[in-house]
């Protein structure tokens, strides 16, 4: 055998251990991997989110339409509420249907 194909076989054969060992230990320790990533990802999409809010409202408040950035901000609220935390939505609403019916 050739030493390139030697070395090329332990780059492979290290690539394998690495590639499978990240899910066995994490497999045994019950760690979740996709909530944490869950998480995550809702922690960077909240704070895109508070970055585009705080732009518009700063268009908002250099041309003094004070009106449209309180209804801006309001519908924004109503937004990240809805997006940002379903499972309360859905209580409010099912609390909501029972009231009524």
């Amino acid at each position: 055998m050739s030493v390139r194909r030697v070395m090329a076989l332990a780059l492979v054969g290290a690539l394998a251990i690495l590639a499978l060992c990240p899910a066995v230990v994490l497999a045994k320790t019950g760690n979740d991997v996709g909530a944490n990533l869950s998480k995550l990802l809702r922690h960077y999409a909240g704070e895109l989110y508070g970055g585009v809010i705080a732009m518009v409202s700063l268009m908002f408040l250099i041309n003094r339409r004070y009106g449209e950035l309180g209804t801006f901000l309001m519908a924004s609220v109503v937004v990240a509420w809805l997006v940002f935390s379903p499972d309360q939505v859905a209580n409010a609403a099912r609390s909501i249907g029972n009231q009524l019916f």
